[in-house]
């Protein structure tokens, strides 16, 4: 058997898959017609990439950036604040056959960190940079810097203005490409009222992100310190791997988060026949998802 690391494809072709989320801590009932425009453009944003031929990463990466200018989640543009009001987000991205990664945490002034995290992995040195860190070396790839105000939304403002606890929210994408290369994205301002510098799961490879070409890939939402707790990205491969199923090894996953990690929340799977699998504890996790076998994004919400 070739190693876990070793390219998936050996000649064999693939047929695309992808799969997003907007987060296990979504409200239905708040601007619905939002999120869902939001998840089907993010799908459809996706799945051009491999349409075209590209890349899974090229893919996870499109699709991520999407729901990040999207201000209804809680990505880059809406983000949730700190409580001194501030936005510091994170994001991280794999692929699947060299398990290149790239992570960024707690960085403001950036509109699209899963694109400073696909830096992070293309340049080589280092998985995870934070905090000014971060920023000193955007400026040195050349990624353009914005107005803090830029990521501030009047929602955000009003939610920590009335002490709303715990809203939290994540975005998230898992791609198959035509290579048999699977890759994910996740990205965060992490959960309304944290203390600044706060870092949550979806940095730290294995719990909030996790791509294996031989396995499947993972992205996750929730109650971060509970997902670092049970390391809940690659445990949920680790039950694909033992249940040859992705929806039961979803659920399973999201069993264990509550049992052992004590929290909340949720995560989208893809393996590597392109099967979806999703799974929740929240009320709600807007997901869709795209393959050759339909003709339109699935959005089923």
């Amino acid at each position: 058997m070739p190693p876990a690391h070793a390219r998936a494809d050996s000649g064999r072709r693939s047929r695309p898959a992808i799969i997003v989320h907007g987060g296990a801590g979504a409200d239905p009932a708040d601007a619905p017609d939002e999120l869902r425009d939001g998840i089907r453009a993010s799908v459809a944003a996706g799945w051009r990439v491999l349409t075209q031929g590209g890349s899974s990463l090229d893919a996870v990466e499109a699709a991520v950036r999407v729901l990040e200018d999207a201000p209804r989640f809680n990505a880059g543009r809406g983000s949730v604040l700190t409580s001194t009001g501030t936005v510091e987000t994170d994001a991280s991205i794999m692929e699947g056959d060299q398990l290149r990664c790239g992570a960024v945490a707690a960085v403001g002034r950036i509109a699209n960190p899963v694109t400073l995290a696909r830096h992070v992995l293309e340049d080589g040195r280092h998985v995870l940079l934070a905090g000014e860190g971060a920023l000193t070396f955007a400026r040195s790839v050349g990624m353009p810097e914005c107005d803090p105000a830029d990521l501030i939304t009047e929602r955000r403002r009003r939610q920590l203005e009335t002490a709303i606890a715990d809203i939290k929210g994540t975005v998230g994408a898992v791609a198959l490409d035509r290579s048999g290369t699977i890759a994910a994205a996740t990205s965060t301002g992490g959960m309304s009222g944290k203390l600044p510098g706060r870092v949550g799961d979806t940095p730290l490879i294995g719990c909030g992100t996790y791509a294996d070409s031989m396995l499947g890939g993972v992205s996750c939402t929730g109650t971060g310190e509970a997902i670092i707790r049970v390391v809940l990205a690659r445990r949920a491969l680790d039950i694909l791997q033992d249940t040859g199923d992705p929806d039961y090894a979803a659920h399973v996953a999201v069993d264990l988060l509550a049992e052992q990690g004590r929290g909340e929340g949720g995560l989208i799977l893809l393996d590597t026949k392109g099967r979806v699998g999703y799974a929740q504890s929240t009320p709600f996790m807007p997901v869709g998802w795209m393959a050759a076998s339909f003709h339109e994004p699935q959005v089923p919400f």
